[in-house]
């Protein structure tokens, strides 16, 4: 289901699909086109995963102290670029097969029944997670570069946080309409240039600006339960933004594949070149940010950096071109498994006002819990350990030992239980700190202020 046989394949042996289902895969986002070029592989995993969460590294780092910090920053690269080639090498092991979405693999390693239980539920939460805590970064960067430009001493108004919500949401209504990955390339392109400016203007305007007078790199919270709560809401918020894993699958579907040149050389190429620029990234950002400013930091880098305000504006707007293009590409395998549902299952006809309402339906639906709880740094950690562990760390291991069964004590079964166990852990403790960071600020949160 949702598979194209490559151009020289016998059809006859291969593809067993109707007329209409050939149809109906024409037309859905994922496998409507498959002529991308390695280098989107590129720009679309940078855009998936140099998101919201860079910004909040530095504050992740003063929540986890310098060792604890730079160790699990380290490992969690490593441990995600290992888990994503496992990913990538799946989606063709079985010949003239593709598993071109997630839930599909998942199918394959557990069977059809509890390989969508298992897979769905966790991807679902992690792309409307995204989409919704993107909707309030887009929001909070647009009201910054208001208050930046236009100073209250100044005579201007003070405009609502849901306003701004509202004004990214927007944009959205007209871009969710694009029908597939390979029409929002130039949208990701722009949004992958933009996270290298912005991450840039980050760590320089911080390197600029100094170490702060009577900077202090001692956990903040003064009692030892709060300490500990910060340390796992902190852990959340590393693994949020390693969060690529969820659309990987969605994005090599688009690559053109053969028996000579299947799709995961061009797309392992466009990985390896993702993953540097994600390294030139975070590291940058999160080490030199949290030296800086110590633990006094802000859960947005940004936030923390008011001159010189031009750069400081220029650095927002780049944030908000990214998250833009950050959207689009979690929603996209949204977008496909809301119409799959309704063609295939509900029997819907394929058609543009179909495609029209859902996405203006499901743009809305993100804008409006956006809105009503714009608790930024909480939700990074509760929604970065709650899903994207299981979906980053560990879920590609365990289909990996399901499906080729490794020899007990080999290094490829060792290396995916040592990932099974960090992201196991991750995903246990990282939520409980994010709940007790929301439970907090929503103590004295003001609704729809």
């Amino acid at each position: 289901m949702g598979t194209q046989a490559p151009s020289n394949y016998d059809d006859s042996k291969i593809d067993t699909r109707t007329e209409e289902e050939k149809a109906i895969d024409a037309w859905l986002p994922i496998t409507s086109s498959r002529n991308a070029k390695w280098w989107y592989s590129a720009f679309h995993n940078v855009t998936a995963m140099v998101g919201a969460g860079v910004l909040s590294l530095p504050y992740a780092m003063s929540e986890l102290g310098w060792g604890p910090g730079v160790t699990v920053m380290v490992v969690s690269w490593i441990i995600t670029l290992y888990t994503l080639w496992q990913m990538v090498e799946m989606h063709e092991m079985v010949p003239g097969k593709r598993f071109d979405r997630y839930h599909e693999l998942g199918q394959h390693a557990f069977g059809e029944k509890l390989g969508l239980w298992i897979v769905v539920p966790q991807q679902l939460i992690v792309e409307v997670g995204v989409d919704i805590v993107y909707m309030v970064t887009g929001g909070k960067s647009l009201q910054k570069v208001h208050d930046l430009v236009c100073k209250q001493e100044d005579g201007c108004a003070n405009i609502k946080l849901s306003y701004f919500i509202m004004i990214f949401a927007s944009v959205h209504f007209v871009l969710s309409h694009l029908p597939n990955f390979n029409s929002i390339s130039g949208v990701s392109l722009a949004a992958a240039v933009m996270s290298l400016s912005y991450s840039t203007i980050a760590w320089g305007a911080s390197v600029k600006k100094g170490v702060q007078p009577n900077v202090d790199y001692g956990y903040k919270a003064h009692s030892t339960a709060g300490t500990v709560f910060d340390f796992l809401s902190g852990l959340g918020e590393v693994a949020f933004a390693y969060a690529g894993h969820n659309v990987v699958l969605e994005i090599q579907a688009t690559i053109p594949s053969t028996p000579e040149k299947p799709s995961k050389v061009p797309m392992w190429r466009g990985v390896v070149v993702a993953y540097i620029v994600v390294a030139l990234c975070y590291f940058p950002v999160a080490f030199i940010g949290y030296w800086m400013f110590g633990n006094a930091v802000e859960d947005n880098i940004l936030i923390s950096l008011n001159k010189p305000t031009w750069l400081i504006v220029m650095a927002n707007m780049f944030v908000v071109v990214h998250v833009i293009g950050s959207y689009q590409i979690y929603a996209m395998p949204v977008f496909d498994m809301i119409e799959t549902v309704l063609v295939k299952k509900l029997r819907f006809r394929p058609t543009w006002y179909l495609r029209f309402v859902t996405r203006n339906i499901y743009v809305a639906f993100t804008m409006f819990v956006g809105i009503t709880f714009p608790f930024f740094g909480g939700l990074l950690g509760f929604f970065g350990g709650f899903a994207f562990a299981p979906t980053t760390y560990f879920l590609p291991c365990i289909m990996w030992l399901a499906i080729y069964k490794p020899r007990r004590w080999s290094l490829s079964w060792l290396a995916n239980w040592i990932c099974i166990i960090f992201g196991v852990l991750l995903m246990v403790l990282a939520p409980i700190g994010g709940l007790r960071s929301i439970i907090v600020q929503a103590k004295t949160y003001k609704f729809y202020n």
